[in-house]
């Protein structure tokens, strides 16, 4: 037990990437089926060990193949990174049972097997980007987790989603070059590609322009990635014709992992007085984080399909984080990686939820949705718990994450922000009003009179989703513990 226990880096990544070619030779969806789970359910509690040990006692670092870092890979866990583990893994699982149910009817028979195969891919990529200390090894599983997206995506049952995937590949690869790009700077000046190596030798040139060069082609390459206004455009329709359980899995973690990253080279490699005080960073990303709360909550106004819109208010939702993060102080990185937390849990219920209607009617038009509310309360319950959570109702997990965000806003003594803040969230009451309405205030569609409740199987992650909203809203022990250790550890530099 001891050993497996000092193994546990390792193992976060490599079960994962392990079971992901055994789902392919399974060939059949039910094996390939309980492959993914185990390898999900596995993640999930090494993520939870992890963030225990690294939550009480001190930050571990795990030399891959016994080769010492610098020279060899070295997977870093601390608070920061066991956070955003513990998250993606067990979104992945909870969606993995929905997706038991949901998968065979939204994709092409006798292809279950290979959408097990590239969604265990995608979920070894988010997790091997979140642990890697290694500044190459980042792009190699943000590569993983980008072509695996792509094919999930291209799986829909719609000629629109071959050309969503082909729109992301574009977007994604544009936004990996970049990255990549700034990385290869990092090493030609400095000859390593250790984050906490990188975070050392970095000061003594910092002014050099290769440096500052890197650091540019860095953040726009994962702004991209994130899907920061104005580079977002490859958002709504990846989320709009994916598969449900994709949507779900991508909305809640994806972009989060994205931004941690962000998070990750500003902070902990270049570190926060050279970004924001040699550097106009806080402008850079303030600017476009107000500009994409305001219009991706317009946009989202005027959206007929469910999953659009609320793909459009994800580009708000990343907005808000951005704003946090651009603060560049202790409260607005707590406040980022309590929304990435929070925003995770809104977005796989809602996404989850249109899944469950989807099943049963087959679109998520909102002019087809009328009156399946009285149908599906259970499903209508987890939207509207959902649904407030993402206005930041109090008691709902939306309302801590609004609450760190205006507090970090204040303590920086920029009031106006406060209102925008206000004024942003306010405004999303007219799109989730709209599918509220649709759902339990009009009277049935032809035909919805009929529309019983999804299956137990897709309902139940669907409940316990919307009701983590609700728990996280009123216990907020774990994600603020967690954020405000993370957020210490990456102001002061790699917690190692």
């Amino acid at each position: 037990m001891n050993t497996l226990l000092a193994h546990l880096p390792a193992l976060q990544v490599v079960v994962p990437l392990v079971a992901a070619p055994l789902c392919l030779l399974a060939g059949r969806a039910g094996l390939a089926w309980i492959i993914a789970f185990l390898a999900a359910a596995f993640a999930t509690v090494a993520a939870a060990l992890l963030a225990y040990q690294t939550l009480h006692h001190d930050p571990i670092s795990y030399a891959m193949g016994g080769w010492a870092p610098p020279w060899g890979i070295e997977y870093a866990v601390d608070t920061a990174n066991a956070f955003i583990l513990l998250l993606v893994s067990a979104i992945a699982c909870l969606v993995l049972v929905f997706c038991r149910t949901s998968i065979p009817k939204e994709i092409r028979a006798g292809r279950e097997h290979l959408f097990y195969c590239m969604y265990t891919l995608c979920l070894t990529g988010l997790l091997g980007i979140a642990i890697t200390g290694d500044a190459f090894n980042v792009f190699v599983f943000l590569e993983i987790s980008s072509l695996s997206s792509y094919a999930l995506i291209a799986m829909g049952g719609q000629r629109k989603s071959l050309t969503a995937a082909f729109q992301y590949l574009i977007m994604g690869t544009i936004g990996a070059t970049f990255f990549l790009i700034g990385v290869g700077l990092l090493y030609m000046m400095t000859g390593t590609l250790n984050m906490a190596d990188l975070a050392k030798r970095i000061p003594e040139i910092q002014d050099s322009r290769p440096i500052l060069a890197a650091f540019a082609f860095i953040t726009v390459g994962l702004a991209l990635k994130a899907a920061l206004f104005p580079l977002h455009l490859w958002l709504p329709n990846a989320y709009a014709f994916a598969p449900s359980g994709v949507s779900a899995f991508m909305a809640a973690t994806a972009t989060k992992v994205s931004l941690y990253v962000l998070l990750r080279f500003t902070f902990t490699i270049y570190g926060a007085e050279f970004a924001f005080a040699n550097l106009p960073l806080s402008w850079v990303l303030l600017v476009p984080a107000v500009i994409a709360m305001f219009a991706g909550t317009f946009s989202a106004m005027f959206q007929r399909d469910i999953k659009r819109m609320l793909a459009y208010s994800s580009v708000a939702q990343i907005g808000y984080i951005t704003l946090a993060i651009s603060l560049g102080t202790n409260a607005g990185i707590m406040a980022a990686l309590v929304h990435i937390f929070n925003h995770g849990l809104m977005k796989a219920a809602l996404f989850c939820a249109m899944g469950c209607i989807f099943y049963r009617i087959g679109s998520t038009r909102i002019d087809q949705l009328a009156g399946l509310g009285r149908q599906m309360p259970w499903t209508f319950a987890a939207i509207v718990a959902g649904g407030l959570s993402l206005l930041g109702v109090p008691l709902t997990a939306g309302f801590i994450s609004k609450w760190y965000l205006v507090q970090a806003a204040m303590q920086s003594n920029l009031w106006p922000l406060v209102a925008l803040i206000v004024v942003s969230s306010l405004l999303a009451v007219v799109y989730v009003w709209r599918l509220i309405e649709a759902l339990y205030f009009k009277e049935p569609s032809l035909g919805n009179e009929a529309v019983v409740e999804a299956p137990m199987s897709m309902l139940v992650p669907t409940l316990l989703l919307a009701g983590a909203n609700i728990y996280f809203g009123v216990d907020t022990r774990l994600p603020v513990a967690m954020a405000e250790n993370a957020a210490n550890l990456l102001m002061l530099g790699l917690g190692q």
